[in-house]
């Protein structure tokens, strides 16, 4: 019974970490839309789309009719043929817009949220959406439509981040406004003066000029100065002190990185930097690792990964704290997408990168 149980785990844990891997797709020699998913190729149309955008688990992409069409859970399903006149993906979600009709396919489900929408912010697992017809702003969140704030007509509001699962605002009456788990949250009862957003983190500096990080729930008080710049990420703040230094807040601490006005980007749970001495390093959940000894141009980072091509025509990878080599071959093209890297060599070949595995 026990080797049954422990079996059965085991295959349970193997499907589940198969299932949590993301998408990757490219167009072929053939120009056949070919998709990796579960570290398999599989062909899912014969014409190339004439437009595609690429989600952790999901594909949308106008095919060469310009009907709609969403890969996902390994199938590709048709929503509508031509109506569809923008549409955006994030990690677990795909918004599009039919006309001015707002609608959002979330988990194989395709759901209205709005018959007259004009303006809407979609991230992760949230989108923030102008209803028309009610005089509202809504939030959809976890399957749920929340109000958020309601419409003063001809107006918008102008003053919004929406990343992940949390919208940061100033509302109508000059309020600081954050909705954070399908709650609105009365941060401040001014505008602030800047803010930024990621995935249960927002940044700004209030009326006053002190800088503060709302991180989980929490509110900290940071500084009581402004800093000179600040970029934020998932669970994650980087930023350039008035006095100069250069800071990561993560985890819930304050990490110093040296006294230094660097350049540096900041995308998902990435941090890149160029140090004094010129050299690439990668902040990565609270662990710093040196790439190069100089700061490449073209660097692509998303998710947990960071990529480019160094100046030995490598194309190098950094992804969930490991560093890899993909190639060394002269690329036709190369993207990342989340964390998995497709590159074409040459006219016909084409490979998928993903921990430290090609396909």
């Amino acid at each position: 019974m026990r080797s049954l149980l422990l079996s059965l785990f085991i295959c349970i844990t193997c499907v589940f970490s198969i299932s949590a891997q993301p998408l990757a797709a490219f167009v072929d020699i053939q120009n056949q839309l070919m998709v990796w998913d579960k570290g398999l190729i599989h062909k899912v149309d014969f014409m190339p789309p004439t437009n595609m955008k690429i989600g952790r688990t999901a594909i949308p992409y106008l095919d060469n009719s310009r009907s709609f069409k969403i890969y996902y859970n390994g199938a590709v399903k048709e929503l509508n043929a031509g109506f569809t006149n923008a549409y955006f993906v994030t990690d677990n979600l795909v918004g599009f817009l039919n006309q001015k009709s707002l609608n959002v396919f979330d988990k194989g489900e395709t759901k209205n949220l709005a018959g007259v929408c004009d303006q809407y912010f979609i991230a992760d697992s949230v989108i923030l959406f102008l209803d028309s017809y009610k005089g509202e702003y809504r939030a959809y969140y976890n399957g749920k439509i929340s109000t958020v704030e309601s419409y003063i007509p001809d107006s918008v509001l102008s003053h919004v981040k929406v990343s992940d699962n949390i919208v940061a605002f100033d509302n109508f009456a000059n309020q600081f406004r954050i909705f954070y788990h399908g709650g609105l949250l009365a941060q401040e009862d001014y505008p602030v003066r800047s803010f930024d957003a990621g995935r249960n983190t927002v940044a700004y500096v209030d009326v006053d000029r002190k800088f503060k990080i709302f991180h989980s729930g929490q509110t900290f008080i940071i500084d009581d100065f402004a800093p000179s710049s600040y970029k934020v990420g998932d669970n994650m703040v980087a930023y350039v002190s008035s006095d100069g230094y250069f800071k990561v807040f993560y985890g819930d601490s304050l990490h110093t990185l040296g006294f230094m006005n660097p350049q540096y980007m900041v995308a998902d749970n990435i941090l890149a930097f160029k140090d004094p001495a010129g050299m690439l390093k990668v902040f990565y959940k609270g662990t710093i690792t040196e790439m190069e000894s100089y700061y490449p141009t073209g660097i692509i980072a998303q998710y947990n990964s960071l990529a480019y091509v160094n100046a030995g025509s490598t194309l190098r990878l950094f992804s969930e704290g490991e560093v890899y080599d993909v190639t060394n071959a002269d690329l036709a093209n190369w993207s990342l997408s989340y964390d998995v890297i497709t590159y074409q060599i040459g006219q016909g070949i084409f490979k998928v990168f993903y921990k430290g595995q090609e396909y």
